[in-house]
């Protein structure tokens, strides 16, 4: 009964799936916005090239990891700690619509590119002759980066507010999903 309580999320604590989600989620992110900002800040170096290279087989794996996210959390939903607050809840609400939406879009300019992918050499999308469809290569052009600069501050967001919470001596949020 013990191992099944710290598996699964408590009404004191997040569980082993939730807190693993969480965290890998966090640094697979971090990657992301790293590559984002080498192909920014460093074009074409060595640095630059390798991690662009790994950006869009990484967003495929948070495209998986948030639907898997989204499960877990649905069916632990009345296990699950409360929210502190209402802004509390729309901006987790806001995190999961971005962590879905931006690699979505993603996937979507990719399939409307016409050119194949296998990310990790898992054939994802087979490549298609004739033109692109524009209107999935234009969705992506217009709101990948800008959803995931969007997504990008509300982590920053959610960043802070943990910290803020940890100092402060009103809640104990941050143990939830430290462990």
């Amino acid at each position: 009964m013990q191992a099944s309580a710290t598996f699964c999320d408590s009404s004191s604590r997040y569980g082993l799936v939730t807190r693993f989600l969480h965290w890998g989620m966090a640094v697979l992110f971090a990657w992301q916005f790293t590559s984002v900002g080498a192909r920014i800040f460093a074009e074409d170096s060595p640095f630059d090239q390798f991690m662009w290279a790994t950006h869009k087989p990484v967003g495929a794996l948070l495209m998986l990891l948030i639907v898997l996210r989204t499960i877990w959390a649905a069916l632990n939903f009345s296990r699950r700690p409360a929210s502190v607050s209402a802004a509390a809840s729309i901006g987790h609400k806001l995190m999961y619509v971005l962590m879905f939406a931006v690699p979505l879009i993603g996937l979507i300019r990719q399939y409307g590119s016409g050119r194949e992918f296998s990310p990790f050499g898992l054939p994802l999308m087979d490549g298609f002759e004739g033109g692109r469809i524009h209107w999935m290569v234009d969705l992506g052009g217009n709101f990948h980066g800008l959803l995931g600069l969007v997504l990008l501050a509300s982590i920053v967001g959610h960043i802070v507010a943990a910290v803020w919470h940890a100092r402060s001596s009103e809640t104990t949020v941050l143990p939830r999903m430290v462990g």
